[in-house]
C-alpha cells in the first residue's frame, strides 16, 4: 500500500461502518411494508436502493453495484438471483403504452409483491413503458450476470447455474438477458440505440435521452462477457468461455474509437447527449477495459477535473463537467421531461456513486489528489451522518450547492460503490 495522508485509515473505517448500517437501513424484512408499498411477499430480505422512503422496491442495478464492497450475505445475493430470475420476461410482450419487452428482458425494479417493472418510473405492471424507453432498461441485463458472479465468483454454489428456475436453467437464462441489448451491425458489440427505439443505457442516466452507441452500458456488456466466460469455464465450457472473452476484448477495442472527445475524456453516447460522461469515463478506468496512452489520458483528463473544480464538490462527482455543459440551462443535451433543470438530480447535481471510480483512475496519475477527493467525500458524510438523526441524511443520492439541494437521504450506492472502489486500491486496513 502507498503511503497514505494523515486520517485516511480513519476515515475508511468510518465508511465500512457506514456502509454496514446503511445496508442494514435498506433491508426489508418479510411481511415489512415500507414507503406505502408492500409488504415484502417475496419470501426473504430485500435489499432496496436507501434507506427511510426512498426507492420502495427491489433494484436489481442498486443491489448489484453494491456486491462488490463484500458486506452483503451470500443468502441474500441467492435470493436476488432467484427473484431476478422468476421475473426474467418468457415471452415478448408489448405494453400498452407502446413500449416493448423482448423475451428474457430483465426486470429495472420488482415491487415488493414480486412484480417485474421493466421501465423507470412506475411501480404498476399495466402501466409501465413510455416515455421511459421502448425497450426495457439495457443495463440491467448485465447486472444480472453480475449478481449471479458474485455467487459463485470464488467456486462455490457453481450448481445453481445449471438449476432450472421456472424450468429454464439460471445459466440458459444469464445468456439468454446478456443478448437482450441490441447492437447496430454484427461485429460491433457495442451497445446501441436510436431515439424511436430508445432503451435506458444506464438507470443512474434514466432521465437522460441517450442515443447511438452508449458508453455506460457498453463498459458493463464486457464486464458481463468477462463474467460469463468465468462462469462457463466453472461449467466445463471452454468453447463458451472463450467466446465470451473474445466478445469483451471487441469491447474493450472499440471504446477509445467511439467515444474520444477532445476534453480527455469519454462521450456518454455518440448520438443524443454525446458530452463528455465523467462517470462513463471512469468506469471504464476500473474496469481496467481502457489501455496505455488511451487510459492515461482519460486518467489525467479526470486528475484536472478535480484540480479545476469541473466535476467534484464536497467529494461528490457531476456527470458532466460544468465546462461541458450543453447549454445555460442543461447539463445534457436532452431529458426525458422537464422535471429535473440544470444542477438538479441527473442533470447536473453532484453524486456519491462514482466518488471511488474517480479516485481510483486519479490515483493512477497523482494519488495524493484522489486521496484528498476521498477525504472530502468522507468529511461530507462525517457532517451530515444519517446516523446523527432525522435532521441529517448522508450519504445522500445527489446534491448541489445551490438552495442547498438534496435529494433522498441514506442512499445506499454512495457508499457501497467508493467502499469497493478504496477496497481495490488497498486503502481499507484489515478485515472488517
Amino acid at each position: 500500500m502507498s503511503d497514505r495522508q494523515p486520517g485516511l485509515t480513519e476515515d475508511m473505517l468510518f465508511l465500512a461502518k457506514m456502509a454496514a448500517d446503511v445496508i442494514e437501513a435498506s433491508r426489508v424484512a418479510p411481511g415489512q411494508a415500507v414507503g406505502g408499498e408492500g409488504p415484502n411477499s417475496t419470501g426473504q430480505t430485500l435489499i432496496r436502493p436507501g434507506g427511510r422512503d426512498c426507492y420502495p422496491g427491489f433494484w436489481i442495478r442498486d443491489f448489484t453495484m453494491s456486491l462488490a464492497c463484500g458486506l452483503v450475505p451470500r443468502d441474500e445475493i441467492e435470493h436476488a438471483v432467484r427473484l431476478t430470475a422468476g421475473g426474467q420476461a418468457s415471452a415478448d410482450w408489448h405494453t400498452k403504452s407502446g413500449s416493448f419487452v423482448p423475451r428474457g428482458s430483465i426486470a429495472d425494479h420488482i415491487t415488493l409483491d414480486g412484480k417485474p417493472i421493466y421501465f423507470p418510473g412506475s411501480f404498476c405492471y399495466e402501466e409501465q413503458g413510455q416515455p421511459w424507453g421502448y425497450f426495457p432498461s439495457l443495463d440491467d441485463h448485465f447486472y444480472f450476470v453480475e449478481m449471479a458472479w458474485h455467487l459463485m465468483k470464488d467456486g462455490e454454489n457453481v450448481g445453481i447455474l445449471t438449476e432450472e428456475i421456472d424450468g429454464v436453467p439460471l445459466i440458459q437464462r444469464l445468456e439468454l438477458a446478456f443478448a437482450v441489448p441490441p447492437v447496430q451491425k454484427d461485429g460491433d458489440e457495442l451497445v446501441w440505440c436510436v431515439e424511436d427505439k430508445r432503451g435506458v443505457g444506464f438507470g443512474f442516466c434514466d432521465s437522460i435521452v441517450h442515443t447511438g452507441h452508449l458508453l455506460f452500458c457498453s463498459v458493463l456488456k464486457a464486464r458481463a462477457a468477462r463474467q460469463l466466460a468465468g462462469m462457463m469455464e466453472l461449467c466445463g465450457d471452454e468453447p463458451s468461455a472463450a467466446r465470451y472473452r473474445a466478445l469483451a476484448q471487441t469491447i474493450a477495442e472499440q471504446l477509445a474509437p467511439t467515444f474520444a472527445d477532445d476534453s480527455g475524456l469519454l462521450r456518454a453516447s455518440t448520438g443524443r447527449s454525446a458530452q463528455p460522461d465523467v462517470w462513463g469515463s471512469a468506469f471504464a478506468v476500473y474496469s481496467g477495459l481502457l489501455k496505455d496512452t488511451d487510459r492515461e489520458q482519460v486518467c489525467r483528463a479526470l486528475h484536472r477535473g478535480v484540480l479545476d473544480g469541473s466535476i467534484a464538490w464536497r467529494g461528490n462527482i457531476r456527470h458532466v463537467p460544468t465546462s461541458h455543459d450543453f447549454s445555460k440551462t442543461t447539463a445534457w443535451e436532452k431529458m426525458v421531461n422537464s422535471a429535473f433543470t440544470r444542477n438538479r438530480y441527473q442533470n447536473g447535481a453532484y453524486w456519491n456513486t462514482p466518488t471511488g471510480w474517480v479516485c481510483y483512475a486519479v490515483a493512477e496519475v497523482d494519488e495524493s489528489v484522489a486521496q484528498e477527493l476521498s477525504r472530502e467525500y468522507v468529511a461530507e458524510l462525517r457532517a451530515g451522518d444519517f446516523r446523527q438523526g432525522e435532521a441529517f441524511g448522508s450519504p445522500f443520492e445527489c446534491i448541489h450547492p445551490e438552495e442547498e439541494y438534496r435529494q433522498n437521504a441514506v442512499y445506499l450506492t454512495s457508499v457501497t460503490c467508493p467502499l469497493a472502489a478504496f477496497n481495490k486500491l488497498g486503502w481499507v486496513p484489515g478485515d472488517r
